[in-house]
Parts: structure tokens; C-alpha cells; sequence
């Protein structure tokens, strides 16, 4: 039975946290929980070619890819090397839920238009300092992403036989 003196959420709330739930930084959190985040929440159209960020721009904000394509790129002397693409139900510029961070790469819109949700980093940083317990479960889950971007490192490294300097990562 339900609790009649729980807060009830609109449709479009309980779609919200349906699609936040499948991002990696919410997944550990209660809908209560990923409420304190929508107001804070933007919504911004993005067309192809169009930059989202730079890589070393001051980590400002989280993006949340509601529908689109998104390249992240790093630089490789005159040229652009892509990482990673990120669609629909992903998120990247996770670096914000950090202090002081400077983005690691590039983030390019490749589909012909984009979608997204953007999460500033002042918000997010007032809802961890008025809710520990949050800033604890995103943070958990941040540690895990770098956590398989380690190993993911790690096995490049090996099948491609040590072709780069693996102590420089560390230096």
C-alpha cells in the first residue's frame, strides 16, 4: 500500500527520473533524490558542427544527451582524435561534479541537431552541499566511470603493445 502523505510527481517528473535513472552519475539515486535536480536543469539545442566545450575551458557544467550524437575529442598535434561518443541516455563533462576542474577534451555535436540537458556546476554543488548523501552516491558512481576508463586504458595499452608511455599518465 502507498503512503498517502508521500509526495506524488507529475508524469513528466516520472519521466524525468526514468531517463536519469539510466545515466551512470543518478543511477544510484531515489526519485526524491534526482528531484532537487530538475529545477536546476536547462535545456539547450545544439546543431552539427556546433562545440559544446572546449578541452581546458573551466568545467562548468554536466550535460545530459537527451536525443543526438556527441563527439569527445582530444587533441593530437594538428588534428582531433574522437575518444568516445556519447547518445542518447549518457552523460559527459562529469569532471564538473569536481572542484576547480578543466575539461580533458572536446565535446562536438556530429548528429544534425542535439538535445541536451545542462546541469550548471554551482547547482549541483549546492545540492551536494545541502544533501551529503547525494554528493556520496554521484560520487561513487564517478569514481566507478574512472574506474573503467582505468581498465579501458590499461587494455588499449596491451593489445596495442605498449606503443605509448604509460608512465607519463602517471607523472
Amino acid at each position: 500500500m502507498r503512503n498517502p502523505f508521500s509526495k506524488t510527481y507529475t508524469e513528466s517528473e516520472e519521466q524525468m527520473f526514468s531517463f536519469l535513472g539510466q545515466i551512470k552519475f543518478f543511477e544510484r539515486l531515489k526519485n526524491k533524490e534526482m528531484s532537487r535536480f530538475i529545477p536546476a536543469m536547462h535545456h539547450r539545442k545544439y546543431v552539427k558542427d556546433e562545440v559544446v566545450f572546449f578541452s581546458k575551458d573551466p568545467s562548468q557544467a554536466l550535460y545530459l544527451v537527451k536525443s543526438g550524437d556527441i563527439c569527445l575529442t582530444i587533441d593530437i598535434k594538428d588534428s582531433f582524435e574522437t575518444i568516445l561518443e556519447v547518445k542518447r541516455g549518457e552523460a559527459f563533462g562529469e569532471n564538473s561534479l569536481l572542484e576547480n576542474a578543466k575539461r580533458t577534451y572536446t565535446a562536438l555535436i556530429v548528429s544534425d541537431e542535439a538535445e541536451l540537458l545542462v546541469i550548471p556546476h554551482f547547482a549541483m554543488h549546492e545540492i551536494f552541499d545541502s544533501n551529503p548523501k547525494i554528493k556520496a552516491k554521484m560520487m561513487t558512481s564517478l569514481t566507478e566511470y574512472y574506474n573503467q576508463n582505468n581498465q579501458r586504458l590499461f587494455r588499449s595499452y596491451r593489445e596495442s603493445f605498449g606503443f605509448f608511455s604509460l608512465r607519463q599518465m602517471f607523472e
